[in-house]
């Protein structure tokens, strides 16, 4: 009889890059893959359609995104009786909330695998208060009911080892989640077409970020530096949507910079946008491995990006610089560097630091832990 496994995340439009990887590391072992979430499908049709191509289950389970929302008690008992109903084997659970639910209800109804992914601790350096006694206290007693604790950056590999884990538990690293860097071959042919479409001059250096436009990816210290370099060349051009927009708005008119500042809304061509661009910046105060940045290396940009976890990991000496996320002096001497230098050398150090982080290594690195797991 097949192992099942039951893979648990938060909340998701639908069946994406989050969980390729460990899904398919475990269909290649003949591991029974099904999955629960808060999903966005538009109807059931378009969930089964997802089922259909995947070839998995897919469960709906109505997580709130708060960890302590007392509804979440409801998500517990949805999780269950799938676990009872399937009879689960195995459980693969990530994010805070989805790593609670999952590991409570394991015990309860005996599941004795279980596999916990940190897709970045709410106790990161420089995190307020009570993230840092609140969030760290949770991870550390659901630690005990944990087989295999994965992370995915180095501070919270460091972090992780402070905890104890079930008997014979391990600690383990995956390069995130993975990104098909094959997808990203012959994008830059289509980079002066698209610069075109952007109106952008010979002369003209494009600056891109790609997330939603909200206080953690604090945007405006870009459009800040702007304001201090002070070069009309330099147009910034933000991929997404959010409550911040109005905000950056304000103060690019103010500074004079209403021009320069390019809001392009929700994109599904983001790689054809990161090719016909020069600079990727990204001034988060939190990450936990950004695939946008992934991205951005995989189409051969320098990056700019803030000095914190996950970042320090991708963004090595040569391919950008890393910049204090409370610093818009800092970001403007880094785009000012990058405006004077080899920027397509900065970008090839990037494509070739990216390899480590292709979806064949995750997949590959899924299923030796899988493996290790179910011995």
């Amino acid at each position: 009889m097949s192992v099942k496994m039951l893979y648990i995340l938060n909340l998701a439009e639908k069946v994406n890059n989050f969980s390729y990887s460990a899904m398919i590391a475990a269909q290649k072992l003949g591991i029974e893959f099904s999955i629960a979430g808060n999903w966005g499908y538009p109807d059931e049709a378009a969930r089964e359609a997802d089922e259909k191509k995947y070839g998995i289950k897919i469960y709906q389970v109505d997580f709130i995104r708060t960890p302590y929302d007392p509804r979440n008690y409801k998500a517990y008992g949805q999780i269950k009786k799938i676990i009872e109903r399937e009879k689960i084997d195995l459980i693969h659970c990530n994010t805070p909330i989805g790593g609670i639910v999952g590991r409570i209800a394991a015990k309860k109804c005996g599941v004795n695998k279980v596999i916990y992914q940190a897709h970045g601790f709410h106790f990161y350096k420089g995190a307020p208060f009570i993230n840092k006694t609140l969030f760290y206290n949770i991870e550390k007693h659901f630690a005990k009911d944990t087989d295999v604790l994965v992370t995915i950056n180095s501070e919270d590999l460091e972090a992780a080892k402070a905890f104890k884990l079930k008997k014979g538990g391990s600690l383990r690293y995956v390069h995130g989640v993975g990104i098909d860097l094959s997808v990203y071959e012959g994008v830059t042919e289509q980079r002066m077409k698209k610069r075109e479409e952007l109106g952008l001059g010979q002369d003209d250096v494009a600056v891109i970020s790609v997330g939603e436009l909200n206080r953690n990816k604090n945007n405006i210290t870009i459009v800040q530096a702007m304001a201090e370099v002070k070069n009309e060349h330099l147009h910034y051009y933000l991929c997404g949507v959010g409550n911040e927009k109005e905000n950056i708005k304000r103060y690019a008119s103010e500074h004079g910079l209403e021009k320069n500042i390019h809001f392009l809304g929700f994109r599904n061509d983001i790689k054809e946008l990161l090719s016909a661009c020069d600079i990727f910046v990204m001034p988060s105060f939190r990450e936990g491995l950004s695939r946008s940045l992934m991205e951005a290396m995989a189409c051969g940009l320098p990056c700019v990006v803030s000095k914190i976890r996950g970042n320090t990991d991708l963004v090595k000496k040569g391919g950008g610089y890393l910049c204090s996320p409370y610093s818009s002096s800092e970001f403007a001497d880094a785009l000012r560097k990058c405006l004077s230098s080899d920027r397509k050398a900065m970008g090839a150090l990037n494509m070739q630091a990216v390899k480590e982080y292709d979806i064949s290594v995750v997949i590959a690195e899924w299923e030796k832990i899988y493996k290790d797991v179910l011995l």
